[in-house]
């Protein structure tokens, strides 16, 4: 098999590039190792920023996300017992909405095959060859047993941070940065009403929390726990009452129902550097993680091959590398600065376990200092919303 563009993964990086690229007319196949149902049944939570629900919308992909994802005109921040909102719109007159990942990847996946997209679910011993030359080449079994290879001009690799792409580049190549926090989240999805109209970040004695809605029937919670904390251990009342003395102040309650799914969520970040070797080109978590604290992954994802498109646009109509030559620090650009904000959120609003009186002060002075001034509140609501999407 012959195609333009080989693109390792389905997930949000490798269906929203098959999708821009399609629109330059630009063929691709994907070859993804879960099946389609798998990937649609793994619930994830998403908070989306503003331009990439502009892009989906711009790309026929975001009426659902639309009509079901609920959008956010600002958000709260509880501390010392006492609500202070960030207004985005009226800031820097952005919003953000809150549409699940997987209900994306539903999304671009149907509009991929109605497209007639080459997409491979269900893949196995998948192996990218000689990405330092100019004919690389993907091989792998499909889902019938049968052994492929597809030659590509270019290889994006978009298969998370678990995939084959990273690890094709040769480790002398390439450099890792990682954190990892000394806390997790414990992660519940309930079966009750709204607690809240918009997202509650909360910092307390007892840690961090962070109250999300799913649906109007369907809420998601979080809090800080050990990174090695047993979900199964906590009763649901247990749960419940850690979650209420963390939000607890000025009468704030939160509204309770069934625990039907509960999980323990590590916390650490990473980046790859450079995100190309030869012409193997990274995106999206095979790239860099984030903490989830500052709603950065797929938005990331979506920042990556905004990039990447435009620069296989320029390749293949004028011939030209400086796109693609520039892709790994265009792109690394927003990595770092959504790695910075991303920390920033969590060393912000989480209590180390080593935490000393200081260093809690510290905090709510700095809380204070973000949700009192009019700058640090536009700061926030700008990254927090999104940078503009080059590309």
């Amino acid at each position: 098999m012959h195609t333009r563009v080989g693109i390792l993964g389905a997930g949000p990086a490798g269906l929203v590039l098959s999708l821009l690229l399609a629109e330059q007319g630009i063929e691709s196949v994907i070859v993804e190792t879960r099946t389609r149902e798998e990937i649609e049944r793994t619930i994830r939570a998403g908070v989306l920023e503003q331009g990439t629900v502009d892009l989906l919308v711009r790309h026929g992909v975001g009426d659902r996300a639309l009509a079901q994802g609920a959008r956010h005109d600002g958000v709260e921040f509880r501390f010392g017992g006492a609500p202070h909102r960030i207004d985005f719109a009226g800031l820097v007159g952005r919003s953000v909405w809150l549409y699940p990942q997987h209900e994306v990847l539903k999304d671009l996946i149907a509009a991929r095959l109605a497209a007639s997209a080459d997409i491979r679910f269900g893949c196995s011993e998948v192996e990218p060859r000689g990405i330092g030359g100019d004919r690389p080449v993907i091989a792998f079994t499909g889902a019938d047993g049968t052994r492929e290879e597809l030659v590509c001009a270019v290889v994006a690799g978009c298969d998370g941070s678990n995939g084959i792409s990273r690890r094709s580049i040769p480790e002398t190549a390439r450099t890792e940065h990682f954190r990892a926090y000394p806390f997790g989240w414990f992660g519940i999805l309930a079966e009750a009403p709204p607690s809240s109209d918009e997202l509650v970040y909360t910092h307390s004695e007892r840690g961090f929390a962070l109250i999300s809605t799913r649906s109007p029937e369907v809420q998601r919670m979080y809090f800080q726990c050990a990174p090695d904390e047993d979900a199964d251990s906590w009763s649901d009342a247990r749960i419940w009452d850690e979650l209420q003395a963390r939000v607890a102040g000025d009468g704030f309650s939160l509204r309770e129902g069934a625990i039907f799914q509960r999980g323990v969520i590590p916390m650490r970040s990473f980046v790859c550097e450079p995100m190309r070797h030869g012409r193997l080109f990274l995106a999206g978590d095979a790239a860099h993680v984030v903490p989830p604290t500052g709603a950065k992954g797929l938005n990331l994802a979506v920042a990556d091959v905004a990039v990447l498109a435009r620069a296989l646009a320029e390749f293949f109509s004028t011939g030209s590398p400086a796109g693609l030559d520039d892709y790994s620090a265009t792109a690394l650009r927003r990595v770092w600065r959504a790695q910075h904000f991303s920390w920033w959120m969590t060393s912000m609003l989480h209590t180390p376990p080593d935490a000393s009186p200081f260093d809690v002060r510290r905090q709510l002075g700095e809380l204070d200092m973000v949700t009192g001034s009019a700058a640090g509140s536009a700061y926030l609501a700008e990254a927090y919303t999104g940078w503009p999407l080059e590309g």
